[in-house]
């Protein structure tokens, strides 16, 4: 699968998208800027937390709703600036999450369930400024723990160090909610380091983080996490991530593209 086909998957309008990896470790950068050139997307986007991703979307207009427990570049980056105007601005709705509220949204999808019921939220206001309900408990009556809703992504994306083309997928390193966004989602595309013969895996065929029967496509995409890291790749790369900071608009965020893809093709035509 190309990137172009991966992009493609979601047709126009209200999607709900769940984007792998962890703020800026081992997330499908190089998937995001290809979707960023799209105009016909309302995005829900869900993961536990969010940074270039879901700040580069927000620039390009994409997106309409963020379910996440944080949203932010932490340390010497900041905060996420554009989600915060478009927030601030009305654009984007802040479904405010703590990540485990998350994780029991994806895993009521992954049972095909509604709902999951969670501890840990007594004395915080998210469950009142949520609009979370609380359930009776069948087997005790005076227990009523918070009904979370599932988020079901129409399509999740992957980046991972080593996958085939059949679509079984490797993750070194921490693996972060990806392994149940694959089975959360209706779709799930995995962008690769490397794409290998199934007998070449890092680890034998039933050890693989993400099964072939789960993905739709492969996309071979070596530092398609930049400039987030990528575990036994790459560290992260701080100019690349404040020249996306920077931006003040969409159409500077389309010139950033583009120089991006002729370094991109510069550097192909040069090997």
């Amino acid at each position: 699968m190309t990137m172009a086909e991966a992009v493609a998957l979601l047709p126009p309008g209200e999607r709900t998208m769940a984007l792998g990896g962890n703020s800026l470790h081992r997330t499908p950068h190089a998937f995001v800027r290809a979707l960023a050139r799209r105009t016909d997307l309302a995005l829900h986007l869900a993961k536990t937390a969010g940074a270039y991703d879901i700040d580069l979307l927000c620039l390009a207009g994409l997106v309409r709703a963020v379910s996440a427990g944080f949203v932010g570049y932490e340390t010497q980056f900041g905060l996420a600036r554009h989600y915060r105007r478009a927030v601030e601005s009305g654009a984007v709705k802040a479904w405010e999450h703590a990540c485990y509220t998350v994780i029991a949204a994806m895993r009521a999808a992954a049972y095909g369930l509604e709902f999951l019921p969670v501890r840990g939220l007594d004395g915080s206001d998210l469950v009142k400024a949520r609009g979370f309900e609380r359930i009776s408990n069948p087997y005790r009556p005076d227990d009523r723990p918070v009904a979370i809703p599932a988020i079901a992504p129409d399509l999740a994306v992957i980046h991972v160090q080593y996958a085939d083309r059949a679509g079984n997928g490797v993750i070194l390193g921490a693996k972060c909610e990806d392994l149940l966004m694959a089975r959360a989602a209706n779709q799930v595309v995995l962008t690769a380091e490397h794409v290998v013969k199934t007998d070449a895996l890092p680890v034998p065929l039933d050890h693989v983080d993400i099964p072939a029967v789960l993905v739709t496509g492969v996309v071979e995409s070596p530092r398609g996490a930049w400039p987030g890291s990528c575990h036994g790749e790459y560290p992260i790369d701080p100019a690349g991530v404040e020249a996306l900071i920077a931006l003040p608009d969409r159409e500077a965020l389309l010139a950033y593209l583009d120089t991006l893809q002729e370094s991109a093709d510069s550097r192909q035509e040069a090997h």
